[in-house]
Protein backbone atom coordinates (compact mmCIF):
# COMPACT_ATOMS: atom_id res chain seq x y z
CA UNK A 1 0.00 0.00 0.00
CA UNK A 2 2.96 2.48 0.35
CA UNK A 3 5.14 1.63 -2.94
CA UNK A 4 4.30 4.70 -4.54
CA UNK A 5 6.33 6.75 -2.17
CA UNK A 6 9.41 5.17 -2.51
CA UNK A 7 8.73 4.74 -6.39
CA UNK A 8 8.05 8.55 -6.93
CA UNK A 9 10.97 10.00 -4.86
CA UNK A 10 13.68 7.74 -5.72
CA UNK A 11 13.10 7.71 -9.14
CA UNK A 12 14.36 11.28 -9.17
CA UNK A 13 17.45 10.38 -7.19
CA UNK A 14 21.19 9.53 -9.14
CA UNK A 15 23.40 6.69 -7.58
CA UNK A 16 25.57 8.46 -6.18
CA UNK A 17 22.44 10.34 -3.93
CA UNK A 18 22.09 8.73 -0.14
CA UNK A 19 19.06 7.36 1.50
CA UNK A 20 18.47 6.59 4.55
CA UNK A 21 15.23 4.27 6.27
CA UNK A 22 13.54 2.95 8.52
CA UNK A 23 11.92 -0.39 9.63
CA UNK A 24 9.63 -0.49 6.74
CA UNK A 25 12.37 -0.42 4.29
CA UNK A 26 12.12 -2.86 1.48
CA UNK A 27 10.20 -1.14 -1.24
CA UNK A 28 12.91 1.81 -0.90
CA UNK A 29 15.99 -0.35 -1.32
CA UNK A 30 14.40 -2.10 -4.56
CA UNK A 31 13.77 1.68 -5.75
CA UNK A 32 17.23 2.16 -5.26
CA UNK A 33 18.46 -0.86 -7.51
CA UNK A 34 19.54 -2.67 -4.52
CA UNK A 35 20.17 -6.35 -4.99
CA UNK A 36 16.99 -8.77 -4.97
CA UNK A 37 19.19 -11.64 -4.27
CA UNK A 38 21.14 -9.73 -1.78
CA UNK A 39 17.59 -8.61 0.04
CA UNK A 40 16.40 -11.89 0.56
CA UNK A 41 19.20 -13.71 1.42
CA UNK A 42 19.83 -10.98 4.20
CA UNK A 43 16.09 -11.72 5.36
CA UNK A 44 16.77 -15.60 5.49
CA UNK A 45 19.97 -15.02 7.19
CA UNK A 46 22.57 -16.18 4.92
CA UNK A 47 26.01 -15.15 4.31
CA UNK A 48 25.23 -13.39 0.46
CA UNK A 49 22.76 -11.06 2.35
CA UNK A 50 23.70 -7.49 1.50
CA UNK A 51 25.03 -7.13 5.44
CA UNK A 52 26.21 -11.05 5.31
CA UNK A 53 23.21 -12.02 7.08
CA UNK A 54 24.12 -10.55 10.43
CA UNK A 55 20.91 -7.73 10.12
CA UNK A 56 17.55 -9.26 8.80
CA UNK A 57 14.78 -7.51 7.33
CA UNK A 58 15.26 -4.35 8.65
CA UNK A 59 19.33 -3.32 8.53
CA UNK A 60 19.33 -3.30 4.25
CA UNK A 61 22.03 -1.93 3.19
CA UNK A 62 23.79 -1.03 -0.52
CA UNK A 63 26.26 1.69 -0.09
CA UNK A 64 27.24 0.95 -3.78
CA UNK A 65 23.80 2.01 -4.92
CA UNK A 66 23.24 4.60 -2.27
CA UNK A 67 21.52 3.03 0.29
CA UNK A 68 23.14 4.36 3.00
CA UNK A 69 21.21 2.16 6.44
CA UNK A 70 18.15 1.08 7.71
CA UNK A 71 17.28 1.28 11.29
CA UNK A 72 14.24 -0.16 13.10
CA UNK A 73 14.50 2.04 16.21
CA UNK A 74 11.86 5.06 15.50
CA UNK A 75 13.31 8.63 14.48
CA UNK A 76 16.85 7.16 14.78
CA UNK A 77 18.03 7.51 11.29
CA UNK A 78 16.90 11.50 11.09
CA UNK A 79 19.92 12.59 12.90
CA UNK A 80 22.17 10.45 10.62
CA UNK A 81 20.41 11.77 7.62
CA UNK A 82 21.48 15.26 8.76
CA UNK A 83 25.05 14.31 9.49
CA UNK A 84 24.92 12.90 6.24
CA UNK A 85 24.45 16.54 4.43
CA UNK A 86 26.73 18.22 7.09
CA UNK A 87 29.48 16.09 5.81
CA UNK A 88 28.18 16.60 2.49
CA UNK A 89 28.36 20.44 2.83
CA UNK A 90 31.97 20.57 4.17
CA UNK A 91 32.82 18.34 1.46
CA UNK A 92 31.05 20.51 -0.93
CA UNK A 93 29.54 17.52 -2.62
CA UNK A 94 26.47 18.00 -4.54
CA UNK A 95 25.07 14.62 -3.07
CA UNK A 96 21.53 14.49 -1.97
CA UNK A 97 20.39 12.99 1.44
CA UNK A 98 16.62 11.70 1.73
CA UNK A 99 15.71 10.18 4.67
CA UNK A 100 12.46 8.26 5.00
CA UNK A 101 10.26 7.40 8.48
CA UNK A 102 6.29 7.33 9.53
CA UNK A 103 4.38 9.88 11.36
CA UNK A 104 5.39 8.04 14.60
CA UNK A 105 8.71 9.21 14.12
CA UNK A 106 7.69 13.03 14.38
CA UNK A 107 7.39 12.60 18.19
CA UNK A 108 10.56 10.99 18.61
CA UNK A 109 12.62 14.21 20.36
CA UNK A 110 15.11 13.74 18.04
CA UNK A 111 12.94 14.90 15.38
CA UNK A 112 12.80 18.59 16.72
CA UNK A 113 17.12 18.26 17.28
CA UNK A 114 17.81 16.74 13.43
CA UNK A 115 15.03 19.68 11.97
CA UNK A 116 16.58 22.42 14.08
CA UNK A 117 19.88 21.49 13.15
CA UNK A 118 19.50 21.57 9.33
CA UNK A 119 17.69 24.76 9.16
CA UNK A 120 20.41 26.74 11.00
CA UNK A 121 23.12 24.87 9.03
CA UNK A 122 21.25 25.27 5.76
CA UNK A 123 21.50 21.55 5.07
CA UNK A 124 20.63 20.33 1.51
CA UNK A 125 18.68 17.29 3.44
CA UNK A 126 14.88 16.04 2.24
CA UNK A 127 12.72 15.00 4.93
CA UNK A 128 10.00 12.35 3.63
CA UNK A 129 7.04 11.42 5.83
CA UNK A 130 5.11 8.45 4.80
CA UNK A 131 1.47 9.38 7.24
CA UNK A 132 -0.26 6.37 6.99
CA UNK A 133 -2.06 7.30 9.86
CA UNK A 134 -1.31 4.40 12.45
CA UNK A 135 2.10 3.78 14.94
CA UNK A 136 1.74 0.59 15.23
CA UNK A 137 -2.01 0.22 16.20
CA UNK A 138 -2.52 3.53 17.65
CA UNK A 139 -4.08 5.89 15.63
CA UNK A 140 -3.33 9.58 14.62
CA UNK A 141 -5.85 10.93 16.58
CA UNK A 142 -5.27 9.54 19.84
CA UNK A 143 -1.73 10.32 19.55
CA UNK A 144 -2.05 14.14 18.15
CA UNK A 145 -4.27 16.65 19.42
CA UNK A 146 -4.24 17.82 15.29
CA UNK A 147 -4.22 15.93 11.50
CA UNK A 148 -1.78 19.00 10.47
CA UNK A 149 0.99 16.63 10.17
CA UNK A 150 3.00 19.55 8.32
CA UNK A 151 3.18 21.64 11.71
CA UNK A 152 5.99 19.70 12.57
CA UNK A 153 7.96 21.20 9.94
CA UNK A 154 7.02 24.42 9.65
CA UNK A 155 7.78 25.12 13.17
CA UNK A 156 11.41 25.17 12.44
CA UNK A 157 10.61 26.76 9.19
CA UNK A 158 11.08 24.03 6.91
CA UNK A 159 8.99 24.06 3.36
CA UNK A 160 6.94 21.45 2.90
CA UNK A 161 5.57 19.45 0.28
CA UNK A 162 2.33 17.81 0.70
CA UNK A 163 1.46 15.35 -1.70
CA UNK A 164 -1.18 12.07 -2.40
CA UNK A 165 1.35 9.03 -1.63
CA UNK A 166 -1.03 6.67 -3.41
CA UNK A 167 -0.51 8.83 -6.68
CA UNK A 168 2.87 7.65 -7.98
CA UNK A 169 2.62 10.54 -10.35
CA UNK A 170 1.78 13.29 -7.50
CA UNK A 171 4.54 11.87 -5.61
CA UNK A 172 7.13 12.38 -8.44
CA UNK A 173 5.85 16.00 -9.08
CA UNK A 174 6.00 17.58 -5.78
CA UNK A 175 9.03 15.45 -4.56
CA UNK A 176 10.62 17.67 -7.67
CA UNK A 177 9.92 20.32 -6.30
CA UNK A 178 11.23 19.31 -2.78
CA UNK A 179 14.77 18.01 -3.96
CA UNK A 180 15.16 21.34 -6.60
CA UNK A 181 14.42 23.72 -3.66
CA UNK A 182 16.96 21.84 -1.21
CA UNK A 183 19.64 22.13 -4.34
CA UNK A 184 18.69 25.71 -5.03
CA UNK A 185 18.43 27.23 -2.09
CA UNK A 186 20.52 25.05 0.12
CA UNK A 187 17.90 24.44 2.71
CA UNK A 188 16.20 21.36 4.18
CA UNK A 189 12.94 20.26 2.79
CA UNK A 190 9.75 18.21 3.54
CA UNK A 191 7.90 15.64 1.40
CA UNK A 192 4.41 15.17 3.28
CA UNK A 193 2.90 11.93 1.70
CA UNK A 194 -1.02 10.24 3.09
CA UNK A 195 -0.83 6.69 2.29
CA UNK A 196 -1.74 3.88 4.13
CA UNK A 197 -0.60 0.47 5.06
CA UNK A 198 -2.85 -2.20 3.90
CA UNK A 199 -1.45 -5.11 5.55
CA UNK A 200 -0.17 -5.58 9.23
CA UNK A 201 2.29 -3.92 10.83
CA UNK A 202 5.08 -6.28 10.54
CA UNK A 203 4.54 -9.25 8.35
CA UNK A 204 2.97 -10.10 5.13
CA UNK A 205 -0.39 -10.72 6.17
CA UNK A 206 -3.54 -8.86 7.19
CA UNK A 207 -4.11 -7.68 10.95
CA UNK A 208 -7.68 -6.68 10.50
CA UNK A 209 -8.95 -9.29 13.10
CA UNK A 210 -7.44 -7.26 15.93
CA UNK A 211 -10.19 -4.28 15.11
CA UNK A 212 -7.59 -1.21 15.23
CA UNK A 213 -8.95 0.00 12.20
CA UNK A 214 -12.32 0.89 10.94
CA UNK A 215 -13.56 -1.88 7.77
CA UNK A 216 -14.80 1.51 5.95
CA UNK A 217 -11.29 2.87 6.25
CA UNK A 218 -9.70 0.04 5.00
CA UNK A 219 -12.09 -0.41 1.93
CA UNK A 220 -11.77 3.31 1.53
CA UNK A 221 -7.80 2.79 0.80
CA UNK A 222 -8.16 -0.74 -0.92
CA UNK A 223 -9.96 1.66 -3.41
CA UNK A 224 -6.88 3.94 -3.75
CA UNK A 225 -4.51 1.09 -4.17
CA UNK A 226 -1.08 2.70 -5.66
CA UNK A 227 -0.30 0.00 -7.80
CA UNK A 228 -4.06 -0.55 -9.23
CA UNK A 229 -4.31 3.14 -9.74
CA UNK A 230 -0.80 3.22 -11.78
CA UNK A 231 -2.33 0.78 -14.14
CA UNK A 232 -5.51 2.40 -14.81
CA UNK A 233 -3.30 5.71 -15.62
CA UNK A 234 -0.72 3.52 -17.83
CA UNK A 235 -3.91 2.41 -19.66
CA UNK A 236 -5.23 5.34 -20.30
CA UNK A 237 -2.16 7.07 -21.22
CA UNK A 238 -1.83 4.44 -23.75
CA UNK A 239 1.55 3.47 -22.37
CA UNK A 240 0.84 -0.25 -21.25
CA UNK A 241 -2.17 -2.92 -21.89
CA UNK A 242 -3.40 -5.05 -20.00
CA UNK A 243 -1.97 -7.53 -21.80
CA UNK A 244 1.35 -5.95 -21.32
CA UNK A 245 0.69 -5.44 -17.65
CA UNK A 246 0.14 -9.33 -16.71
CA UNK A 247 3.31 -10.45 -19.01
CA UNK A 248 5.07 -7.88 -16.81
CA UNK A 249 3.76 -9.37 -13.62
CA UNK A 250 4.02 -12.66 -14.59
CA UNK A 251 8.31 -11.68 -15.20
CA UNK A 252 8.76 -10.23 -11.97
CA UNK A 253 6.94 -12.52 -10.58
CA UNK A 254 9.56 -15.69 -12.07
CA UNK A 255 12.58 -12.91 -10.43
CA UNK A 256 11.20 -13.38 -7.30
CA UNK A 257 11.18 -16.63 -7.50
CA UNK A 258 14.41 -17.25 -8.83
CA UNK A 259 16.03 -14.56 -5.88
CA UNK A 260 14.41 -16.91 -3.31
CA UNK A 261 15.73 -20.15 -4.83
CA UNK A 262 18.96 -18.26 -4.43
CA UNK A 263 18.62 -16.87 -0.95
CA UNK A 264 17.51 -20.64 0.08
CA UNK A 265 20.47 -22.52 -1.68
CA UNK A 266 23.00 -19.89 -0.27
CA UNK A 267 25.16 -20.62 2.62
CA UNK A 268 24.64 -19.90 6.40
CA UNK A 269 27.39 -17.35 7.64
CA UNK A 270 30.46 -19.07 9.41
CA UNK A 271 30.30 -19.58 12.89
CA UNK A 272 34.04 -18.25 13.57
CA UNK A 273 32.77 -15.05 11.83
CA UNK A 274 29.92 -14.24 14.44
CA UNK A 275 31.86 -11.73 16.24
CA UNK A 276 32.93 -9.69 13.16
CA UNK A 277 32.20 -6.73 12.60
CA UNK A 278 31.00 -6.28 16.45
CA UNK A 279 32.47 -2.93 17.71
CA UNK A 280 31.50 -3.21 21.41
CA UNK A 281 30.14 -6.25 23.60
Amino acid sequence: GQEAVSAGVISLLKKKDKIFLTHRCHGQYLAKKGSLNAMLSEIYGKSDGCIGGRGGSMHLQDIDNGVFISIPIVGSVIPISVGSALTCKIKKLKTKNVVFFGDGALEEGIWHESAEFAKLNNLNVTFVCENNLYSVYTPLNQRQFSNKIERFAETHDIRVFECDGNKVDDVYKKAKLALNYSDTHLQPSFILAHTYRQREHCGPNFDDHLNYRPQKEIDKWAKKDPIKYWEKELIKKSILDEKKINLLKIKIEKKIKKSHEFAQNSKLPKKIEASKYVYSQ
